[in-house]
């Protein structure tokens, strides 16, 4: 094996690498069957591959305990046999905010079963430091035909792969046909500019699960879980180009690790999570354009908004029969709601199925890789005067305060006579809110060692929520009127009783959200002080 060197990370700053240690940064991009063959000849992949490549036979297999300790801490252990070398790796989840860069360690071994000895345990940590050999059991394997080839770009060196095989896991299989463009050196921002390139060839999607993790869930049947957006670490010493980036790279990481939920549709909270993650991101779009007027923020809350909506109708009927079908029934006991269950289900699951559709768009993979290039290149330094270039220099608190108090200002004028708003002009209050709450969270630790800070941020969630269940009801109105078309008399009487159960419940959210409305206009604001 050739000596680890040193890369580069999401930030464009280098990683130490430390034998054996390694740091992967990879761009996977998923193929239809039959599609990797013309891919391998596009021009930018023939002008500036070093030779024609190699073929090889890889077969890998996947170890772990029986009772999968490895996987639950986050990591895959693996033993690859390329010809007559076995090549053991263990690897890590990326961190939050650096989705294409694993933390991996890799060593020669002399046949297809792992030696736990070869890696640095102590570095490595639980449960590694407890593991024995004799304890690790085969879990899956990958068979797969690799033609690699070495890309010298002008700012970059890039080995891309070409995989075709199967994932085997017992009796089961599963076709795998991928691309994996692995950064050896130079910026990470090369990996988008080829993905983009091989995108405007073949319908690709940005992969979002690794191997070991899809072989996972083909061995155990293991759900992916939805992620929740991992807490912002801003400091006052950060000047607004990092805390950018870093915003926006979270985010970015925050709905891939939701995509493959939301496309299985197992889960109701990867739709949900995504349009958190497109929320937020639209929300950065905004704090930010007004100092900083790039038109990659507009380029960038477009996107954001068109993917959103496409979500919409699934994460509606995930509300309506999660939460308020769910609590009707607890409090109408006599009524009989399976029709109305039945009705439900068919329009949930017609969601998800046009859900699939627009995730396996190449909009969509488009959308995912110029967001990727957006934050690997800082792209909103582009096309803007030396006025907002200089305010990217500012330290963080100076713009944050300035942020704050303008869309709390907003807020309130937005919610004036606040007992006289219809439900649309609450709808529009809901959303200065949200750009206020969000707002508030990316910038608290600024001041988190305020208790007035974490005051308004408890209070301005609870109004959201508020504000967002009487939303709920009113699109549950709609909601109803899709399914009222079938004519089924028990149907209707549930529907009936929906309609009902609303009505008063509306009553009971309109008061509560007077009540906090009141709070959060009686709190003062914390960035003053």
């Amino acid at each position: 094996m050739n000596a680890p060197q040193p890369v580069v990370s999401d930030s464009g700053a280098a990683i130490a690498v430390r034998r054996p240690e390694q740091a992967e940064i990879e761009l996977k991009l998923l193929a239809p069957q039959g599609a990797l063959e013309q891919l391998r000849e596009i021009p930018v992949i023939v002008q500036h591959a070093r030779n024609r490549g190699a073929f090889r036979r890889l077969e890998t297999v996947y170890y772990d305990t029986p009772e999968r300790l490895l996987f639950r801490h986050g990591m895959s252990l693996r033993v690859r046999r390329s010809g007559k070398h076995f090549i053991q790796a263990l690897k890590l989840l990326p961190n939050a905010g650096q989705p294409l860069t694993r933390r991996q360690w890799e060593a020669p071994v002399d046949n297809v079963a792992p030696d736990l000895a070869r890696l640095p345990a102590d570095e490595v940590g639980d449960p590694v430091t407890t593991l024995t050999n004799d304890g690790l059991v085969p879990v899956f394997a990958t068979r797969i035909r690799r033609h690699a080839r070495q890309l010298d770009l002008p700012d970059a060196f890039v080995e891309i792969a070409f995989d075709e095989g199967m994932i085997e896991a017992g009796g089961r299989q599963e076709v795998l046909s991928e691309i994996e463009l692995e950064l050896k050196s130079g910026n990470a921002g090369i990996l988008f500019d080829l993905g983009t390139q091989l995108l405007d060839a073949a319908p690709l999607q940005v992969g979002t699960r690794s191997k070991a993790e899809r072989g996972y869930a083909l061995a155990f049947d293991v759900v992916q879980p939805a992620a929740k957006a991992e807490p912002f670490s801003i400091t006052a010493e950060q000047v607004v180009d990092d805390v950018i980036a870093l915003l926006l790279g979270t985010c970015w990481h925050h709905l891939l690790k939701n995509q493959a939920v939301a496309e299985a549709g197992s889960d109701p909270e990867g739709v949900h999570q995504m349009r958190v993650a497109l929320r937020r991101l639209r929300t950065i779009c905004a704090l930010f354009r007004r100092d900083i007027p790039s038109p990659a923020f507009q380029t960038v809350n477009s996107e954001a908004r068109w993917l959103m909506q496409q979500l919409g109708p699934a994460r509606e009927w995930d509300v309506f029969a999660e939460t308020t079908v769910t609590r009707l029934v607890a409090a109408a006991p006599d009524v009989d709601f399976g029709g109305l269950r039945e009705a439900v289900e068919r329009q949930r699951k017609s969601s998800y199925a046009a859900l699939q559709t627009v995730l396996a768009d190449p909009r969509c993979s488009r959308f995912l890789l110029s967001l990727g290039q957006l934050v690997e290149r800082r792209g909103w330094r582009n096309e803007i005067d030396s006025e907002a270039l200089a305010a990217l220099s500012l330290p963080m608190p100076t713009l944050a305060n300035k942020i704050l108090a303008r869309l709390h200002r907003k807020a309130l004028r937005r919610g004036a006579h606040f007992r006289q708003l219809n439900v649309d002009a609450q709808h529009d209050l809901r959303i200065d809110l949200k750009k206020l709450r969000y707002a508030a969270e990316f910038f608290l630790p600024l001041y988190a060692t305020q208790a007035p800070a974490r005051r308004y941020a408890r209070r301005l969630a609870r109004l959201q929520t508020s504000l967002g269940r009487v939303r709920d009801i009113a699109s549950t109105r709609v909601l109803l009127d899709t399914i009222r078309q079938e004519d089924q008399p028990a149907l209707h009487l549930a529907i009936g009783a929906v309609a009902g159960w609303q009505a008063h419940d509306q009553i009971a959210a309109a008061r509560t959200l007077r009540k906090r409305w009141r709070r959060f206009k009686a709190t003062p604001a914390f960035w003053s002080r």
